[in-house]
């Protein structure tokens, strides 16, 4: 099932903020090495022109990682496009160039996106003990490698200014070591060293604890596990919980409808592999635990609908997902007609009971009532259906 793009929203949003980060790189590159020819060219100068064709490709690069995490609908992912995309406009206005021209237009709608759009990023980032301190430990050490040369800039004839300083321990920390500022004694040399190893040691602790787990969920999708980047893109959807003979019917009429909507089915269940096959989007997991309802987002739900064949199930995963989302709609099924109430007051706002509804329809049919076998075409799309469907055509 393709998920639905809505021209406002979190896939929108990120999709604008990500076309204004690549033509960031793309003016940035083409103004380094192209001479500037736009309106304000005479107004700036040639240096500061460069500077900001520099600028605004470093600032593209970061702009793209933050349009990958918005996707997640993160707080600080908008926060940084709110940021990022008003200094990138600022720059294609100074790079006075032609080719920035759609960069700025871009950045200003950007923004307007994004802040309309800001209710919408509520997530906060979850980072365990392990990535917050290897990035406390990385941030430590270049604090520590640039005021410690600063202060011992005495040893490092080439140490001027506190950029400088900054410049060395990140080329002494990264490895590069381009050789260009040298330590001229003991001591110099030896802090350099102690520069060296801190470095490299938080540099790989950082880049474990924050990319492994990344790398984690390339290799499970590639697996065939539920591919994460579909589920971050679900908005305005209906959650399904479970699946049973009740279900099929809920899962057709919704891809008639045209929404969006995913599935969370336990393990055991026999339909997983057919719903894999059909490219519908689902999670393989226990839908009365917290975890899968975060993972579809239920936070960003239209709807909750609970229908299998176990009204006892569908009662705690009407539960859970009340006590997570409040003020959204749940629609439950009941199997048994005593088990309505108990539905109501697990937390569903609507209880149908398919045994039930079938019987009234069947007993009005078989008194002669003709609004029963409407319903009931209505349902199954026979032809009382489609020629009520042509009657009101008529009319029109």
């Amino acid at each position: 099932m393709e998920l639905r793009y809505r021209p406002t929203g979190i896939g929108a949003t990120a999709t604008l903020t990500a076309i204004v980060a690549l033509l960031s790189i793309a003016t940035g590159l083409v103004n380094i090495t192209t001479p500037s020819a736009g309106p304000l060219a005479a107004y700036v100068p040639a240096t500061v022109q460069q500077a900001a064709g520099f600028t605004g490709t470093l600032t593209g690069f970061v702009l793209l990682v933050t349009a990958g995490s918005m996707r997640r609908a993160l707080y600080v992912s908008w926060l940084s496009a709110v940021v990022i995309l008003p200094i990138t406009a600022a720059q294609g206005l100074v790079q006075s160039s032609a080719y920035s021209i759609p960069l700025v237009v871009l950045s200003v709608v950007a923004t307007v996106v994004c802040w309309w759009n800001r209710a919408r990023f509520d997530r906060q980032v979850a980072l365990n003990n392990a990535q917050i301190a290897a990035g406390l430990a990385l941030v430590g050490a270049q604090i520590y490698g640039t005021a410690g040369t600063w202060a011992l800039r005495d040893e490092f004839p080439d140490v001027d200014t506190f950029a400088d300083a900054f410049y060395f321990t990140v080329v002494t920390a990264s490895t590069v070591g381009y050789g260009d500022i040298t330590p001229d004694s003991t001591i110099g040399e030896l802090f350099a060293i102690s520069v060296l190893v801190l470095g490299v040691t938080t540099f790989t602790a950082a880049l474990g604890a924050l990319f492994a787990p990344l790398l984690e969920a390339r290799f499970a999708n590639a697996l065939g596990r539920m591919n994460e980047s579909r589920l971050e893109l679900l908005e305005d959807h209906v959650v399904v919980l479970g699946y049973g003979d009740l279900t099929e019917p809920i899962v057709n009429e919704l891809e008639t409808a045209d929404v969006d909507y995913v599935v969370v089915l336990k393990p055991n269940n026999d339909a997983v592999a057919e719903l894999r096959e059909r490219d519908i989007v689902l999670v393989v997991a226990d839908p009365s635990d917290e975890e899968p309802l975060e993972r579809v987002h239920i936070d960003r739900a239209r709807a909750v609908v609970a229908a299998t064949n176990d009204d006892a199930s569908d009662a705690l995963a009407i539960l859970t997902a009340r006590e997570m989302r409040p003020d959204t709609i749940i629609v439950a099924a009941a199997t048994d007609r005593e088990n309505v109430e108990k539905l109501k007051r697990a937390g569903a706002d609507t209880v149908i009971s398919p045994a039930l509804i079938g019987g009234h329809l069947l007993v009005e049919s078989a008194l002669g009532s003709t609004d029963s076998e409407r319903i009931a075409d209505r349902l199954v799309g026979g032809p009382i259906a489609a020629t009520e469907s042509a009657d009101d055509a008529s009319d029109e």
